[in-house]
């Protein structure tokens, strides 16, 4: 599996299953809006902080529309991680899930 839906995360989110939040986008993004308990890595920074990542963990990589925490997910997977991308971005999450997130 190598996308996530917002839907199916928020199932696992709520069964308390053990995952990772990995937000990739940039300062002032997080600042507008973020997943509560998200790891935060801006996707420049992401090949040289690999480290600070477990990879037996389930990580699900997001960003603002999917594009870029796609891209991230495929890096991790390639690098051995266990990752997925949050299908449609933080963006779909406020609108399927979370209609009170700001967006942006």
């Amino acid at each position: 599996m190598t996308d996530m839906s917002p839907q199916d995360l928020k199932a696992k989110l709520d069964r308390r299953d053990p995952l990772v939040l990995l937000d990739v986008r940039e300062d002032w993004e997080t600042a507008l809006c973020r997943l509560e308990n998200a790891t935060h890595i801006p996707i420049e920074e992401i090949e040289f902080r690999t480290t600070e990542l477990d990879p037996t963990d389930e990580i699900v990589v997001y960003c603002h529309h999917g594009v870029r925490s796609a891209a991230v997910a495929d890096f991790l997977r390639q690098q051995g991680f266990k990752a997925v991308n949050l299908a449609g971005g933080l963006d779909y999450w406020a609108r399927a899930i979370d209609p009170k997130m700001k967006r942006y």
